[in-house]
């Protein structure tokens, strides 16, 4: 076998084998994660999630994907909380700690002292004989066979375990409190998934110049109104109420048509019935208009008036597409 094909083969053999640890975990969970999810629905406090190692990070990551769905969290590490960052946990606080095998001395140290301030301690652990399952006032069993690595050392599935634990309690608690896709936007503005929850039309024609020509206005008239807009489009008009589009395109088809074009108005090379958009519409809404009819500007209307455009440019350069 060569070695592309043993790259290939042990790729594979990785994924299937965290994947078989994954699904039986689900056999796992029982009353102390109902349990674990309504203690922290009820609580008055923050998660503290902490651990040392691998597990450190991995709670970092369950902290963050809790932050975001509403549940507030901090990642304190083991090692440092028994050096004096002990003082982040709160009265109302609920601690987490995550270990593959549940008697580090880090571990061993900290529970006590987080039992001694009786706060209310989850273990995330594959061994439910270990020390801090056994102090713990639940546990989430995340016990897999063997690591995948193959000298069975280096943290790999266990590791992806503990994650999937993390991620199945985030779910668990963002569907309890109906957290909606409102909800995730008001956590992630500056993101693009949350400008594609948040971010409206009207928030991105209103950034540009407003291209209109009214029906009857001469070609040279909306020559200069496209030039100057630099949209490449411009709205035909009647009464301030949306009759057509022209484009470059447009102008183009009509020169190669007439090189007489003195007595056309914008009517007489417009496109009618263009695509629109209402101006409170979110811009998703308008990503998904333009790659159904394969466009690139939209017009937008306000209660029936025009009141702008919206390019495709625009769209990429917020990151909605």
């Amino acid at each position: 076998m060569n070695s592309k094909d043993s790259i290939i083969k042990t790729a594979q053999k990785t994924i299937k084998a965290e994947g078989d640890a994954i699904l039986s975990l689900s056999n796992l969970i029982n009353e102390d994660f109902s349990n674990t999810v309504a203690l922290i629905l009820k609580s008055k406090g923050r998660v503290i999630i902490t651990g040392v190692g691998k597990s450190a990070i991995i709670a970092q990551k369950i902290v963050a994907s809790l932050n975001s769905t509403g549940t507030p969290s901090i990642f304190m590490h083991a090692a440092d909380a028994i050096h004096g960052d002990l003082g982040l946990v709160l009265k109302e606080d609920i601690v987490i700690c995550i270990s593959k095998s549940g008697n580090t001395p880090e571990i061993k140290v900290l529970v006590p002292l987080i039992q001694r301030a009786k706060n209310k301690i989850v273990a995330i652990t594959g061994n439910t004989d270990s020390f801090l399952a056994q102090h713990a006032h639940y546990v989430l069993n995340t016990f897999v066979e063997k690591e995948v690595c193959p000298n069975n050392l280096a943290p790999t599935t266990s590791t992806t375990a503990q994650l999937v634990m993390g991620d199945a309690l985030v779910v668990c608690l963002l569907q309890m409190r109906q957290f909606s896709s409102s909800d995730f936007a008001k956590y992630h503005p500056g993101g693009a998934l949350g400008k594609k929850l948040y971010l409206k039309v009207l928030d991105l024609s209103s950034i540009n110049l407003k291209p209109e020509v009214p029906h009857l206005a001469s070609v040279k008239e909306v020559i200069i109104e496209m030039t100057e807009k630099m949209l490449g489009v411009t709205a035909v008009t009647k009464n301030h109420k949306i009759i057509g589009i022209i484009t470059d395109g447009d102008l183009r088809r009509m020169l190669a048509k007439t090189s007489n074009f003195e007595g056309l108005t914008a009517q007489d090379i417009m496109s009618p019935n263009p695509k629109k958009i209402s101006i409170d519409k979110m811009a998703i809404d308008a990503k998904e208009v333009m790659e159904t009819y394969g466009i690139s500007q939209l017009l937008v209307e306000n209660n029936g008036k025009y009141a702008g455009v919206i390019h495709i440019h625009d769209l990429v350069k917020e990151g909605i597409i």
